[in-house]
């Protein structure tokens, strides 16, 4: 501080001068760049460098004249600027610039005081250090120059030392090579034999911690890190412990010349590396607005482990400001070139989806890959809403990728799970997080899965994927209407997911929602066009009943059941005609009671009983007399095998209707070859129960139609449930779903758990009892079920033809006329496999 008593020059008022006039100080450290461009190790050798820089006076410029003429004119223009600028204000009462600096934070006054205090270097470079710190101005970028310079410069030039040391970590984005940089030049410059350097993470989320890379760099190690370093562990020290933590914590600086001696000091570390800690000097590091975003440690100053020095502790406070500035300016730029990555990340999404829109299934596998790979997470899945209008939240489908780094056995990770069984994706369906997220539109973020009320665990352990951390958000239309949800789990690194991947993954679903929606949107005009095409091709073949056949029915005498033989469990299903059936029919209805406990019109159930005869195509087999027959069983079981008694009457009715309605519009194949096909039906209905939703659908569209409703009478609630048993009992019908119930059935009745008051086991019953007189033929005597047989075996050949010539495929050996050798045995084990167990198993029922 002698020079400026000297000079007579009041240091404040010299700082805040240097703050109104940054553009001087910017002009003084060019004309000292241009200095700095003569040779770095002057030909005369050390000692004319040290007298250069050990002269009285603290002289700045290198030997010879030239250097110190400019810094005696640069040094004289100054304090002429400085003394005009006090001659214009001497007489206001009020400075604006003294006015903030009084208003100033603790931590910068703070700064400031160190930074005059310091006495290793002239007065004049720390208030050079000092305006260039608060300010900001940007320094010139210089190559960094090499360690053996810098200890030569160190031992000759502390001045120009000290500069070397800010220049290079100036110039250096790179958060890891500056953090290496930081870390040589720390130990560099208090002798230190190794160094560490921890940087605060976690302090947006209010969960601070201290991580680093480097905690035990050696001072002679190369300026640039080896790729094994970067790609080391990260050590992460909590928050408040340990010596690091504290001083994170309190942001006092900590010399201890013997770390055993200090009960803060964790030597896990030492034992790690096997290294002894001796003297230890740590340290906080602050942005420019005070706030601590690290901690310097620098261990052992050599020779020995010697105590550290307050010049020590003076000049790396000297220092470190200058780090933590370009520690911020390295993760401002590693945070933009993050959201550039981001952006451009969002960019190939909306190319993504506006390539594909035509899949449900390839638009959605696109999108997770997407958010897998921006969000680095283990699983990732969207369930999408069954209605979007319902105020009862619940999912159809479930869709999700498991990461190849966390299934490296599992070639294809994309899983098909829509209307699965299996245990995961059973916990997607009924994910308590997901429906909260769906039900409420707003985004969950879990960072402890297990800690969260919300989150179950037991569902997490049935399904053997572990769950640490949970990211939902809702996926919207363009209507603002929430169409499902989309979830992240677990980052690959381990940490929970941050407000940064909030944000993205928000963004990022907002173009999903609109892939999602276009595609919905696209499957619902081929399901109209599909559904268009079939209305037309019905309405093309079939017509309703003309009134001369109602009136004829409607006076007609019906026989007696006794009469007609409709009673018997053995009864000839080739023995009416077309007409004959109309009025078996009409006498079912009767005999049961139906048109008297529900009021049904007369004359609208012969028209509905014609419309449906009419609406059965000419094929072979599953025609109308087919749909008479397994009506007709169903009557002679609810009569004669007790089971009217079982069965309410609007069941019994649902069962009759479905009966007569089960095979409507049947195209003499079966829904394989739909699927097969890819035609219309298979487009609408899906490849699920393809023709038994066309018959339901079928059904309701004549029940729809004018003077054809035989459920008019009933009341809202028995109409609501009979349609619901009406689907339900031509579903049944349905092989497929035949095979995926009985076992069930067949174990409650074996073991004698069956219970008539149970709701479910009532519809399994009605199940197995629509399945048990659909397959009826086999139950007859030997000449009927022969003729019935060679019906359906005809109906069978056609297809397979069918499949030879049109669809290019060998059929199997059921349907192949080519293999009709095959039949007997293909018929016995039907019988003995299929028909069997059941008839037993519904006389064991009762």
């Amino acid at each position: 501080m002698a020079a400026a008593a000297d000079t007579g020059l009041d240091v404040a008022a010299v700082e805040s001068f240097l703050e109104r006039h940054p553009e001087l100080v910017e002009k003084w450290l060019k004309r000292k760049n241009s200095l700095a461009k003569a040779p770095s190790v002057p030909a005369a050798g050390p000692s004319e460098e040290r007298r250069s820089s050990g002269g009285s006076g603290g002289s700045w410029g290198s030997a010879g004249g030239p250097g110190v003429l400019q810094r005696r004119a640069s040094q004289k223009e100054l304090r002429k600027s400085f003394a005009r600028s006090k001659a214009i204000h001497v007489n206001l009462t009020y400075d604006e610039h003294v006015h903030a600096r009084a208003q100033e934070p603790l931590s910068s006054v703070r700064r400031r005081a160190l930074l005059r205090k310091a006495s290793s270097l002239p007065p004049t470079t720390a208030h050079i250090l000092s305006a260039l710190l608060e300010s900001r101005i940007s320094l010139p970028q210089y190559p960094p120059t090499a360690l053996d310079y810098k200890r030569y410069l160190k031992e000759h030039n502390e001045r120009q030392f000290f500069l070397e040391l800010v220049k290079d970590i100036s110039n250096d984005l790179d958060l890891t090579s500056l953090s290496y940089k930081i870390l040589i030049f720390v130990c560099l410059m208090v002798d230190a034999d190794r160094g560490s350097l921890f940087l605060v993470e976690g302090a947006a989320a209010g969960k601070k911690s201290l991580v680093s890379k480097f905690f035990d760099v050696h001072a002679g190690t190369p300026l640039l890190p080896c790729g094994s370093t970067e790609n080391s562990n990260e050590v992460q020290v909590p928050w408040g412990k340990g010596i690091i933590g504290y001083v994170a914590e309190h942001g006092e600086t900590v010399n201890i010349p013997d770390a055993y001696q200090d009960r803060r000091f964790n030597d896990e570390i030492d034992k790690l590396t096997g290294y002894k800690t001796k003297s230890l000097l740590c340290m906080p590091i602050k942005n420019s607005d005070g706030e601590i975003i690290g901690v310097a440690q620098a261990i052992n100053k050599t020779p020995g482990g010697a105590p550290f020095s307050d010049d020590d502790e003076k000049v790396m406070q000297m220092y470190l400001p200058f780090c933590g500035i370009a520690i911020s300016n390295a993760q401002l730029f590693a945070a933009s070139r993050k959201e550039y990555d981001r952006s451009r990340a969002l960019l190939e999404v909306v190319n993504d989806l506006f390539e594909e829109q035509t899949d449900l299934e390839k638009i959605v596998k696109k999108i997770m890959h997407r958010a897998q790979t921006l969000l680095k997470c283990e699983r990732c899945s969207v369930l999408l809403l069954e209605d979007i209008e319902s105020p009862v939240v619940k999912f159809t489908k479930s869709f999700e990728l498991l990461s190849p780094k966390c299934n490296a056995d599992t070639d294809n990770s994309f899983k098909d799970s829509v209307e699965k069984s299996t245990s995961y994706s059973d916990w997607l369906i009924n994910n308590s997080i997901a429906e909260l997220v769906a039900s409420t539109g707003l985004p969950v973020n879990i960072s402890d899965a297990y800690q969260d009320p919300r989150f179950d665990a037991e569902a997490d352990q049935i399904s053997g994927f572990h769950i640490r951390s949970v990211l939902c958000v809702p996926i919207w239309n363009n209507n603002h209407q929430i169409i499902g949800v989309a979830q992240v789990l677990n980052r690959l690194d381990g940490k929970p997911f941050d407000d940064a991947d909030q944000r993205l993954f928000e963004a990022f679903v907002i173009f999903c929602g609109l892939g999602i929606n276009n595609t919905i949107m696209y499957d619902q005009v081929k399901k109209s066009w599909a559904k268009q095409s079939v209305a037309l091709d019905v309405l093309s073949y079939h017509a309703t009943c003309s009134k001369a056949e109602v009136d004829k029915f409607k006076a007609a005498n019906i026989p007696l059941v006794s009469e007609l033989g409709i009673d018997d469990i053995h009864f000839d299903d080739f023995s009416l005609d077309v007409d004959a059936m109309i009025t078996a029919a009409l006498r079912m209805f009767m005999e049961l009671g139906m048109v008297q406990k529900f009021k049904i019109d007369y004359e609208t159930l012969c028209r509905w009983l014609l419309t449906v005869r009419k609406n059965y195509r000419m094929v072979l087999y599953h025609n109308w007399r087919h749909a008479f027959n397994v009506c007709q069983l169903m009557f002679a079981m609810l009569t004669t095998a007790g089971f009217q008694e079982i069965l309410t009457e609007i069941e019994i009715l649902a069962l009759i209707v479905g009966c007569l309605c089960h095979d409507l519009d049947h195209r003499g194949t079966n829904n394989a070859f739909q699927a097969k096909s890819g035609s219309a039906l298979a487009q609408l209905y899906g490849t699920s129960a393809t023709l038994e939703h066309h018959h339901f659908n079928h059904a309701v569209m004549i029940l729809q139609s004018e003077g054809h409703n035989i459920f008019a009478n009933l009341s809202s609630k028995d109409y609501s449930d009979l349609m619901q048993l009406l689907k339900q009992s031509i579903l049944a019908t349905d092989l497929t779903l035949y095979f995926e119930r009985r076992t069930e059935f067949f174990e409650l009745v074996s073991k004698g758990g069956y219970d008539w008051n149970t709701k479910n086991h009532r519809e399994i019953f009605r199940s197995m009892l629509m399945t048990a007189c659909d397959l009826g033929a086999v139950t007859k005597p030997w000449e009927i079920s022969r003729q019935a047989t060679e019906l359906v075996t005809s109906e069978f050949f056609e297809q397979g033809d069918r499949e030879r010539s049109e669809l290019k495929l060998t059929p199997s050996a059921i349907f192949d006329r080519n293999r009709k050798d095959e039949l007997p045995r293909l018929q016995l084990e039907w019988i003995d496999s299929i028909c069997m167990p059941l008839y037993e198993h519904l006389r064991l029922s009762l």
